[in-house]
């Protein structure tokens, strides 16, 4: 059975024969006899058992300098020379003593994103300072909202702080409102009370006042009487 796309090239295939067919009846008899020939249909059952004979493409294994560095790292024949960290980014400059091979990597968050690989230990000096600066280039904005976030945060913190201690200021305030009017109130009420008070000791005495003249004048009926008796 043909492959979908072999039926395509065998299709196309037999097209071009048809054309080039259509294309000799312009020809003289002989050139005719000559080009109307089986060996085009023959070519397109080869091509037909070409595509049937394929093998399906199968992808191998990538493998690169990060792949091979990788297993180096894994079996323990990498010897870890120099390090830099910056932020999610880093550069490191690795050495395989068995083969004298340097690897220089460019990382982040541990994945390897640049990897070299020389025996040159000045180029690797120099890549490794190249990835360096690099992860410290592309850190910087990583570094930048860090400090950013932690002041945020401290600002925050703060705020919620001063929020609290407002909010006890204000308690503090309202209640010595509250404590102030309730003595305002109070002071009102005593003077209200005294006013009265003033008022009722007025009318007392007016009224005790009265008494003694009463009695005074009852005495003297009194006593006017007890002196006609005598």
């Amino acid at each position: 059975m043909l492959h979908p796309r072999g039926w395509t090239n065998a299709l196309t295939a037999t097209g071009l024969v048809l054309a080039l067919t259509a294309c000799s009846s312009t020809l003289s008899p002989k050139q005719t006899a000559v080009n109307q020939v089986d060996e085009p249909v023959q070519d397109v059952q080869a091509v037909a058992e070409t595509e049937v004979v394929i093998a399906p493409v199968v992808t191998p294994q990538q493998s690169s300098t990060a792949t091979e560095l990788r297993q180096l790292i894994q079996q323990g024949g990498a010897q870890e020379l120099r390090t830099a960290y910056n932020g999610r980014f880093g550069a490191s400059l690795l050495f395989n003593p068995e083969t004298l091979d340097y690897y220089v990597v460019l990382f982040q968050q541990r994945e390897f994103w640049r990897v070299l690989k020389t025996r040159d230990s000045r180029v690797a000096e120099q890549q490794y300072a190249r990835y360096a600066q690099d992860s410290a280039d592309f850190a910087a904005a990583e570094i930048e909202r860090i400090t950013l976030q932690a002041e945020v945060n401290k600002a925050e913190k703060e705020l919620l702080e001063r929020a609290d201690e407002l909010s006890v200021l204000q308690n503090d305030v309202q209640e010595q409102r509250r404590q102030e009017a309730l003595a305002i109130a109070q002071r009102e009420q005593a003077r209200r009370e005294a006013t009265a008070l003033m008022q009722q000791e007025k009318e007392t005495r007016e009224q005790l006042q009265e008494l003694r003249r009463q009695i005074k004048a009852l005495e003297q009926q009194r006593n006017h009487l007890s002196g006609d008796v005598n």
